[in-house]
């Protein structure tokens, strides 16, 4: 009976995370196809909530406020880079190839890391941490960051989706805004692929890092889920934490670009 209390447990937590990635889907692929005020109203939303949590989990990990108010600012600062991008790369000068691109790097980050642990096990990278995340799976995200991003380069330059007019004298803008052509549109497959491979190896190790920084903060603060806003899934920081983490590397690459 035991057993079969699991078993029926199981499935029903399982109906749950379906249904409610179905909706998360749903929302989420409705507001960045819209744009605009739509887009600005859900990435604030997924902002608010992601802080919130963000200051519980400081509040229960220490109890000086010296800390607590620089583990604040830290969030703040932090989820305030990770939406400024999001709009940024929603931008109407834009297709939805930039934040198409990042987005599904990072669902492949996750889903190859998960079938490459999975089915090769082997060495943790931080047990303490993170008990599931092993050196397989790291491998795994990088080979999927990396067919993506590829998969999108060659997608790009075949059909030049990049290049838009803008100012009154017309011309081209490409590469999130950069001037000039962008180097993937005359490059060969060959050196296409070593740089996708490069960015694929990059985009893992942030959204890693991200997932090890998130469970940290939810050991300090003794924690299971960082919320328990979405059913089935936790808090809205556990749906993006390696997204936040590879968004904030992104926004520091602009930033700082020769």
């Amino acid at each position: 009976m035991a057993g079969a209390d699991r078993k029926a447990k199981g499935s029903s937590d399982l109906g749950v995370r379906a249904v409610s990635a179905v909706v998360m889907l749903a929302v989420a692929g409705t507001a960045v196809w819209a744009g605009g005020v739509l887009w600005m109203a859900f990435v604030c939303a997924v902002a608010v909530g992601v802080l919130y949590e963000w200051v519980r989990m400081a509040r229960r990990g220490t109890q000086d406020p010296m800390q607590r108010g620089l583990w604040n600012f830290a969030g703040m600062f932090y989820v305030g880079v990770g939406a400024a991008m999001l709009l940024f790369l929603r931008n109407p000068a834009f297709t939805l190839a930039p934040l198409l691109t990042v987005m599904l790097s990072v669902i492949a980050v996750d889903v190859g890391a998960y079938f490459a642990g999975r089915t090769f096990g082997g060495p943790k990278i931080a047990p303490a941490i993170s008990p599931s995340k092993t050196w397989s799976g790291l491998i795994g995200g990088c080979v999927g960051a990396t067919l993506v991003l590829f998969g999108a380069v060659m997608l790009w330059q075949g059909g030049r989706i990049t290049t838009t007019p803008v100012g009154p004298a017309g011309g081209a803008q490409a590469c999130l805004g950069s001037s000039g052509n962008c180097w993937y549109l005359t490059a060969s497959p060959v050196a296409v692929f070593a740089q996708c491979l490069l960015f694929g190896i990059l985009l893992a190790v942030c959204a890693q890092a991200g997932d090890f920084l998130e469970s940290w903060m939810k050991r300090r603060a003794g924690l299971k889920d960082s919320g328990n806003l979405i059913p089935g899934h936790g808090g809205f920081l556990d749906r993006v934490d390696g997204l936040l983490a590879v968004l904030f590397v992104l926004a520091l690459m602009i930033l700082f670009q020769p």
